[in-house]
């Protein structure tokens, strides 16, 4: 994991780690941490010293979380592990474990992790499993599954839909134009000295750095939409505010979600906006503790506003479950169906998980119960979420893998964001793996976190009639060219970078097409490369993405359950799947 949600990751495991330093006076000031991090090395024979050194560091942590100390002390002793690793500047640091300390600690001391399991999160497969409580299973309903009826394209002349699909946003209050967009801290563009000529800070309509994005960038994405022909359908998948998580509160992230939301009503309505809930949305981030946890602690100061803010686009009994663990379902019209899923009890970056990660809130089980109705009155179903099944816990991920190959002939389609990149999920058939059974699109997100172009996307969709698949028939990505907006006296465009059918030679874009459209990629290098700039927004990076990175991608694509090597034998990867992992992990920006 990478950037400012990386960095607090660690740090969420550095409070209960200062406890441990409390236990033994001056074990782990500054100047004896590195000389203990090295033995580290030595005695566990390691050559990935941070692996060696969360083995030593947490091997201890089940004891000295439950010793008492001071907050100053506390503080002190988590700055200066923070500072020693490197993984910020001091500040930085010592806003993070403020803003950490007390949910990571309650977490912890009510977990039942283990230290090679929380090092197995941090560090990656290499150094532990993780997935604490793994061997758990959602109840599939006992009628029969219906016999499968290969998708087909619709009769000529049927009806269309357009869906606007909406992802990652990041709004960032102190976004400065002009301002240095290479600094140090996990977020840049927010002010600071640019060393080299003026052209060299941040554009006004945003940077190809680590920056998020100013307001007047996502008012005038929405100005945009509103001249635009009309929307059917609208969804959009979380993650408002901005990356400088290691210093938000409550009152910020509500202040995003409510201006936001304000927004979108402003210039998309009478359209109503169908939301799901990101990962950047608590504070501290990612921090979504099931609803067993009353009191302060609990998400209820956010579900609640999420009502508030969302009440005239959703109906009292998705509001109702919205409150309790930022859920729900409504149908949409007759036929078809939305369910919103709360990824956040699926991720492994939710420490609130360590008290027990079964089916958190039960969503997993109420999903199975909405589905099995959908199925019982014919209706087709779409699933949206902020982060990819692919990117969740192993035993969840697989539980919805489950679920999918159970509802195939519900699910018409299925949306998430998260990655900020182009790219799909493949679900196949459980018994062969290898009959394509659906597909999780994963669309670019609107910021520019990290070098990208802001960015959005367009579904067409089978429209409204009788018998309708409400299936994804193709899809645009629309982007900002930031080199094109940034020229001075240069108004802003936001253009099509591409549609998915003719990019791809694709007939339609039903499960069938992808699964034969990764063989290709195999195959046909300047098609995948075509691939490689699109999955970056018509932005991608300087290194290009050969062997090791192809097999690794590839892999990711054909994938949509978490750490399942199977899934990629039909690719013949050159890759042992744990290097797969670590290259998954390297990409991870969120």
């Amino acid at each position: 994991m990478a950037g400012a949600a990386g960095l607090l990751l660690a740090l969420a495991w550095l409070v209960p780690l200062a406890r441990l330093g409390s236990a033994r006076p001056g074990a782990w000031g500054p100047a004896p941490l590195r000389e203990q991090l090295a033995a580290a090395g030595a005695q566990f024979g390691w050559r990935n010293l941070s692996c060696a050194a969360c083995r030593v560091l947490f091997s201890a942590i089940d004891l000295g979380v439950q010793m008492q100390s001071s907050e100053a002390r506390l503080g002190r002793l988590a700055e200066s592990v923070c500072t020693e690793l490197r993984l910020a500047r001091r500040e930085v640091c010592q806003d993070a474990i403020r803003l950490f300390e007390k949910d990571v600690v309650s977490a912890w001391v009510r977990s039942v992790l283990r230290p090679a399991e929380i090092c197995g999160l941090l560090v990656g497969a290499g150094c532990g499993h993780w997935d604490i409580l793994s061997d758990w299973n959602v109840t599939l309903p006992g009628t029969p599954k219906p016999p499968v009826e290969p998708p087909a394209p619709p009769p000529p002349g049927a009806p269309t839909a357009r869906l606007l699909f909406l992802t990652d946003l990041h709004w960032d209050r102190a976004y400065a134009p002009g301002s240095d967009p290479a600094c140090k801290d996990p977020l840049c563009c927010r002010g600071g000295r640019v060393q080299g000529p003026p052209q060299a800070g941040a554009g006004y309509w945003g940077e190809y750095s680590k920056c998020d994005l100013p307001l007047h960038t996502i008012e005038n994405l929405l100005q945009h939409l509103a001249r635009g022909p009309p929307w059917q359908l609208a969804y959009w998948t979380g993650d408002l505010p901005a990356h400088n998580v290691w210093q938000q509160s409550r009152t910020d992230q509500l202040l995003a979600l409510r201006t936001l939301s304000a927004l979108l009503r402003k210039y998309l309505a009478p359209l109503p906006v169908y939301p799901a809930v990101g990962n950047h949305e608590a504070a501290p981030v990612n921090g979504f503790p099931p609803p067993y946890v009353h009191g302060n602690q609990s998400s209820a100061w956010l579900y609640g506003a999420m009502a508030e803010a969302w009440e005239d686009w959703l109906p009292p009994e998705a509001l109702e479950t919205l409150r309790l663990g930022g859920f729900y379902t409504l149908q949409l019209r007759p036929g078809l169906r939305l369910v919103s899923l709360n990824m956040n009890f699926c991720s492994e970056a939710n420490f609130w998980l360590l008290i027990n990660a079964t089916d958190p809130a039960g969503q997993l089980q109420w999903l199975v119960g909405v589905l099995q109705a959908a199925e019982g009155r014919q209706e087709k179903v779409h699933v949206i979420g902020h982060i990819p099944p692919a990117h969740c816990m192993r035993s969840w991920s697989w539980n919805y893998y489950r679920i999918i190959n159970r509802f195939e002939g519900t699910i018409a389609a299925q949306f998430f964001g998260h990655t900020h990149v182009d790219e799909f999920e493949m679900f196949y058939d459980e018994e062969t793996l290898s009959r394509p059974v659906s597909v999780a699109f994963v669309a670019p997100s609107v910021t520019t976190y990290i070098n990208l172009n802001p960015g959005y996307r367009v579904y067409q969709l089978d429209g409204d009639y009788p018998g309708s698949s409400h299936m994804v028939l193709d899809h645009e990505t629309f982007i900002l060219n930031l080199t094109e907006a940034n020229v001075p006296g240069a108004e802003p465009r936001w253009q099509q970078l591409y549609r998915a059918r003719q990019a791809y030679g694709l007939p339609s874009l039903f499960p069938a097409d992808w699964d034969g459209l990764l063989r290709r990629f195999q195959a046909d290098e300047p098609l995948f490369q075509r691939f490689w700039f699109l999955f970056h927004k018509g932005h991608p990076p300087r290194e290009p993405c050969r062997e090791a990175c192809k097999a690794a991608l590839l892999c990711a694509l054909r994938t949509g359950r978490s750490a399942d090597p199977g899934l990629c034998h039909a690719l013949s990867p050159r890759l042992p799947f744990h290097r797969v992992q670590a290259l998954w992990r390297q990409r991870r920006l969120c």
